[in-house]
């Protein structure tokens, strides 16, 4: 091709997705002739995680400029696909539908949050943070407020809530490996490990950027193509987004008819952990309007509190590039978002649906039992069947599954081909390796760049700062999936939490770095480490029984912790002393949101 890689994006991408759709065609081919299911999956994730690979490598790079921000050269439409995948993590495509599932609409707060929170990102943050030209978000805090532990801290801010977030990642990579390659969970979080690493240990952001651009191609194909054939399958309509409220007044007739019978605590002592019953579709998991709120509320601010969000909007090649970018994430997050929540209800029609030939609610426990994705699934651990009243036949409340199992297994369920549930793994892959990678990087930048070179070794060569960063994502990686490992909590949950982490100590510094001239150090400091431990507190009093107030709960902590920031940091900031003139000129120069970056070659 001639001309530049940047130039010929287009024709690269359009080959790539090209290449992808003819690897399924193939792979549909071999089920005709008689491939087995698992010699499929493993061939789905092997191709999709060597492609990832291959990028990677060809991505490596010794320069700091394209290992920390992509050489600022990454085209708006390319970053915003990248953007979206580093945001599609694991949550979105394989736990957000099964939230919705078991826990009901409310669970759609989360959906409202996290892209509401893009507003907040381009309205508050992310041009204005380009503009400025740093590397990395603690990069922005120390050189706006000034002194080392402001740095440090925001360094520790970013660690805890992006760990938090990459165990959830490495958690969901771990479940697609062990169900496509047939082996524990224990010792799949480390192969999903592996992967991660491969895409983003030789070429940083550059290597991150362009895997994320292929990650997201392949799992927002994996997401929609199962909606669109089960619907039409169905009969909801090939479009189905539009009929959502008739499957919805479906399933609720479907939930009178059956009934509910409460389980017992004798009979849920069978129930494998982490597995849960089929709830109704308009459950009280916020029952009131404050309860889906406070949870929207949270999940914007933590949206724009996310370390690894704000630095995709580094690497574009501008200021107007940096905004333009935020429009073309929400665009592509909408694709798979909208989604969600009608995948959640076709799935969970196919099961209940006695019209249905999919639908097993009123079938016989034996028959049940000897279906062959029942049997995968519960060989997983992640379906359970059993005949709590003994009559044999299969009620609403003796069906249990994982919610990572919702996404996962609904292809099955639904009676798709085979080829259609590899696709569906290599998707969740891809959209849980995309957001590992940026998270790994993420903390391994900032302890490398704002800790090793900016505190530690500030005349550190360029090659020896690169060193110290990969061999950070090495330590940090496995220590992610070790915790992971242990599974202790849901990924859901851990990710909720690493949004309220986030937003705890970091929301209120970032915005009012740039919008309040006279913040300052002192106040960014108290606002972090008060911000940190109070949200951290609260969380640990609710876990432990403590009864929350004002409706605060383990979901929304954050709100108190960024609460007690705000507070914190306009408290502190006015009864100090003000930052030096030449910080207030840097202030009004950073909220032009045009013209040369602030920091240029500072670093």
């Amino acid at each position: 091709m001639k001309g530049n890689f940047i130039d010929n994006l287009p024709k690269v991408y359009g080959i790539y997705t090209g290449g992808f759709l003819a690897f399924i065609i193939i792979m549909s081919i071999a089920e005709q002739m008689g491939m087995t299911a698992k010699t499929i999956g493993i061939c789905f994730v092997a191709f999709t995680v060597a492609i990832y690979a291959i990028i990677g490598y060809l991505s490596r790079t010794a320069q700091a400029d394209a290992y920390y921000v992509a050489g600022r050269q990454v085209p708006t439409v390319f970053n915003g696909m990248a953007t979206a995948a580093d945001w599609m993590s694991g949550a979105s495509f394989v736990a957000m539908a099964g939230g919705i599932y078991f826990k009901g609409y409310g669970y759609m707060a989360l959906l409202v949050g996290w892209t509401g929170g893009y507003v907040l990102v381009a309205s508050l943050l992310a041009p204005y943070l380009r503009k400025f030209g740093c590397y990395t978000v603690p990069d922005f805090i120390g050189t706006r407020y000034g002194g080392n532990l402001s740095r440090f801290l925001a360094v520790v801010v970013l660690t805890v809530a992006s760990f938090t977030y990459v165990t959830a990642q490495i958690n969901a990579t771990g479940t697609i490996a062990s169900v496509a390659l047939d082996i524990p969970f224990q010792y799949a979080v480390y192969v999903g490990l592996v992967s991660i690493l491969l895409c983003s240990m030789l070429g940083g952001m550059r290597g991150v950027t362009w895997t994320q651009v292929a990650q997201y191609i392949v799992l927002i194909i994996a997401y929609l193509l199962p909606v669109f054939w089960i619907s039409n399958k169905m009969g909801a309509g090939f479009f189905p987004h539009f009929m959502l409220a008739d499957e919805v007044s479906r399933i609720a007739e479907l939930e009178a008819q059956f009934g509910f019978v409460k389980n017992s605590a004798e009979n849920l002592k069978e129930v494998p952990k982490g597995l849960a019953g089929i709830t109704k579709a308009h459950s009280a998991v916020n029952a009131t309007p404050w309860a889906f709120i406070s949870l929207a509320l949270a999940m914007m601010m933590g949206t724009a509190s996310l370390p690894h969000v704000m630095m995709r909007y580094f690497t574009t090649p501008s200021v107007k590039a940096a905004r333009k970018s935020v429009g073309w994430s929400l665009f592509f997050i909408f694709l798979l978002y909208s989604s969600a929540p009608m995948l959640a209800t076709l799935s969970k029609l196919s099961l209940i649906d006695p019209t249905l030939s999919t639908g097993i609610i009123g079938k016989s426990i034996a028959d049940v039992q000897a279906i062959d994705w029942y049997q995968n699934w519960n060989q997983a651990n992640l379906m359970f069947v059993s005949d709590f009243n003994g009559n044999g036949t299969l009620e609403l409340n003796e069906f249990f599954m994982g919610g990572k199992a919702v996404v996962l297994a609904t292809p099955e369920i639904a009676g798709l081909p085979y080829v259609i549930s590899g696709l569906v793994a290599a998707g969740g892959m891809a959209a849980a390796m995309s957001t590992a990678d940026g998270l790994i990087l993420a903390i391994a930048n900032a302890i490398s760049h704002d800790v090793y070179y900016k505190i530690i070794d500030p005349k550190a060569e360029t090659a020896k700062r690169l060193v110290v960063a990969r061999v950070l994502l090495v330590v940090i990686g496995f220590a992610g999936a070790t915790i992971a490992a242990m599974e202790i909590q849901g990924i859901l949950g851990s990710v909720i939490w690493a949004f309220d982490f986030a937003m705890s100590g970091l929301f209120f510094p970032l915005v009012l770095g740039v919008w309040w001239k006279r913040a300052n150090k002192e106040g960014a400091i108290a606002g972090m480490a008060l911000g940190l431990i109070s949200g951290a507190g609260y969380l640990i009093w609710v876990r432990n029984g403590g009864s929350g107030f004002l409706g605060i709960t383990q979901l929304t902590f954050g709100i108190f912790g960024s609460a007690v920031s705000l507070v914190a940091m306009v408290v502190v900031s006015l009864i100090t002393s003000e930052p030096s003139a030449a910080t207030q000129k840097m202030v009004d120069e950073v909220r032009v949101p045009s013209g040369k970056s602030i920091l240029g070659k500072q670093h």
